[in-house]
């Protein structure tokens, strides 16, 4: 039985191999960045943290990156989603 996020290959709208731009966002504290930076270079070692895109907030409470992550499959982009949210500096992923 297929799960409802089994997306055979043919019906998927991203073609893999692929660099992903992930939207990370969480409190602007002093290590929130390095934290993302580590997730990612997990799955993609060859990430160039000169491509990081920082917004902060109006206010400057909350910092918002952009991550493109180069991914190889749905699985993993998945695994990606997984492991950035379940970080405790992360509020949400987009």
């Amino acid at each position: 039985m297929s799960l409802p996020s089994d997306i055979p290959p043919e019906q998927s709208l991203i073609t893999y191999p692929t660099h992903f731009p992930i939207k990370v966002m969480g409190e602007n504290v002093e290590g929130f960045a390095e934290a993302i930076v580590e997730i990612v270079r997990n799955f993609d070692p060859s990430f160039d943290v000169a491509t990081l895109e920082r917004r902060p907030s109006k206010a400057g409470n909350y910092m918002g990156l952009t991550v493109a992550v180069f991914v190889t499959s749905r699985d993993q982009l998945d695994e990606v989603y997984r492991t950035l949210t379940t970080h405790p500096m992360v509020k949400v992923v987009l």
